[in-house]
């Protein structure tokens, strides 16, 4: 598994790649998106982690999806389609804080990790 500065800087790598496709500079990236310059800069070097918020922001800046940000942060995972829209719906909610979204898709995880342990229809397997 890559570390987190890993994950971060491909992060940061591939937000320098989509801005640059749409040609932006950083300061008209920063400003369409609704933060800081100096902060997207620090993003797209990885010296920083965005929030599901900021990752939606600089998504609908770039008019890409924000689910395809949110895979590149790890906070997705890309193999798991199943659950992408119950994660997406959770992250883009506007009205619970980052701490919270962080605790309900952590939850939702732990549900999915208990059902698929068990038989097809939702019942322990006989011992």
């Amino acid at each position: 598994m890559a570390s987190l500065k890993e994950g971060v800087g491909t992060l940061g790598e591939y937000i320098r790649e989509q801005r640059r496709s749409a040609q932006y500079s950083l300061r008209q990236l920063a400003e369409a998106a609704g933060v800081s310059n100096p902060y997207l800069s620090q993003i797209e070097r990885g010296l920083r982690r965005p929030s599901a918020e900021i990752l939606q922001q600089i998504a609908k800046a770039l008019r890409i999806s924000a689910e395809t940000l949110y895979v590149h942060a790890g906070i997705l995972d890309e193999k798991d389609e199943r659950g992408v829209g119950t994660r997406a719906a959770i992250l883009d909610d506007p009205t619970i804080t980052e701490r919270q979204k962080g605790v309900l898709v952590e939850i939702y995880d732990a549900f999915r990790r208990e059902n698929a342990s068990l038989g097809a229809d939702g019942s322990a397997e006989p011992t």
